[in-house]
């Protein structure tokens, strides 16, 4: 039996997700009917799916709800709104794309497309490595993906072979979100700060522990990546974690004999300890041994974001779509201290005298800042500086005339809607034609 809670899609006969997935006549939500376990990772466990009614293959990561009612649930529940919100915009060829996020009492899911042929790793040879040439395809197509993430402000932080996927066209496909970043995240020093990725993969200037940037440190495991590929081995390895971080912080790796002095010139500007003089992402395309065989750059299936000059984005259909309790996760982040909220309002106002009366508006108050929304094309956070709200006011062209103003909030229940209700609310219904709320 299904029903809705919430605005969220919920399978009331699910008491026991893992014991119900196990079975192959497992039917998820009545849509989806679950074939194979594909992996166990620390974030949850992945499936091979079938959708009922089209026979499409899908690959569904089921991830516990657990851990949203402990010491660190509130900054579980940020991380997964996050890695949801960045795989909804990466629609690229060489990214998994993410199609819809359901939910049980007990997990979330997220339904995604399925890369028939599997980890990267399956498609070296016996000998545990590639040619050169076939190393040279895949690191194309990866360097290609990496440079659309960080043109949409978005740094992977977690790039390694386990992560790298194939289709049936033996195409890479770079997958698992988890960690990543937007410029949301940057601090006032333009910076990184969070310690994170996978031993193997990190950069030193993570282990330096005094900030980083996003750009770089992909770079740096995008060296790994390459390294490894060609080699048959990791540069860095060692039992002792010890040892490895000083390998690693000192750069100290052999080349195996077999590679040539070009491959060599590239990985070893990869691997530059020093993020300031490391090849960027331009210079990597215009490397010899990069380019050697022709280079093209896949066609862009998103617009660039200029960041000088306001654009709004008009709503396609995904767009729509993504508007659906399918996409609409706030309400999966139940925590017992906060109350999610979304709420959408459509106005015939521009999108810029929008923002400036939202923004004069917080010059009434104190203790209430104003910072960039990473995750739009046109939008701004709003925050508490006490923690009992934060507010994102996004705005999308629904037609040449007419704007949608969409507003999610996290507050706490006790004392953090002040702001909303006597102020900011009330401008938006002024500006209003039509209004749709949707507590959570």
């Amino acid at each position: 039996m299904l029903g809705t809670q919430n605005n969220t899609v919920v399978d009331a006969s699910a008491s026991n997700d893992d014991a119900a997935a196990a079975s192959n006549s497992v039917v998820l939500f009545g849509k989806y009917e679950i074939l194979k376990l594909l992996g166990v990772g620390a974030s949850g466990k992945v499936y091979h799916a079938r959708r009922v009614d089209t026979g499409e293959s899908v690959a569904i990561k089921a991830v516990s709800k657990r851990h949203l009612d402990g010491r660190d649930g509130y900054a579980y529940a940020a991380q997964i709104e996050r890695e949801i919100s960045i795989m909804r915009r990466m629609r690229h060829p060489h990214t998994v794309r993410l199609f819809e996020v359901l939910a049980t009492k007990a997990k979330i899911y997220y339904v995604m497309e399925y890369a028939a042929g599997g980890e990267l790793l399956r498609r070296v040879s016996a000998d545990g490595r590639m040619t050169e040439n076939l190393a040279r395809r895949y690191f194309q197509q990866l360097i290609s993906a990496v440079a659309y993430c960080h043109s949409h402000g978005v740094f992977h932080r977690d790039l390694k072979l386990e992560n790298l996927l194939v289709d049936e066209n033996m195409d890479l496909k770079v997958t698992d979100f988890g960690l990543s970043a937007g410029r949301s995240q940057v601090g006032s020093d333009g910076l990184l700060h969070t310690v994170c990725g996978t031993p193997a993969y990190v950069a030193p200037e993570i282990l330096a522990k005094k900030g980083y940037r996003g750009v770089s440190v992909d770079i740096w495991s995008c060296g790994v990546i390459l390294f490894t590929l060609v080699a048959g081995y990791l540069p860095f390895n060692d039992y002792n974690i010890t040892l490895l971080y000083r390998k690693i912080y000192r750069g100290q790796f052999r080349y195996p004999k077999w590679v040539s002095s070009e491959f060599k010139h590239l990985v070893s500007r990869l691997l530059d300890r020093d993020p300031e003089t490391r090849i960027t992402i331009d210079e990597i395309m215009k490397d010899p041994w990069f380019c050697r065989g022709g280079y093209k750059y896949p066609t862009r299936v998103m617009p660039e974001l200029d960041e000088d000059h306001v654009v709004v984005k008009d709503l396609n259909a995904f767009d729509l779509i993504s508007f659906s309790s399918g996409f609409d996760i706030s309400g999966l982040m139940t925590h017992s201290e906060y109350l999610n909220c979304v709420e959408r309002f459509v106005s015939k106002e521009k999108p810029e005298r929008i923002l400036e009366r939202v923004k004069g508006m917080v010059g009434k108050v104190e203790r209430v800042v104003v910072r960039k929304d990473e995750n739009a094309i046109i939008g701004v956070k709003l925050e508490g500086l006490d923690g009992n709200f934060v507010i994102a006011v996004r705005i999308y062209r629904l037609m040449s005339e007419l704007v949608v103003i969409e507003v999610k909030r996290k507050e706490k229940k006790v004392g953090g809607g002040n702001f909303w209700r006597t102020l900011l609310r009330p401008l938006l219904l002024e500006l209003a034609l039509l209004h749709e709320s949707a507590p959570k």
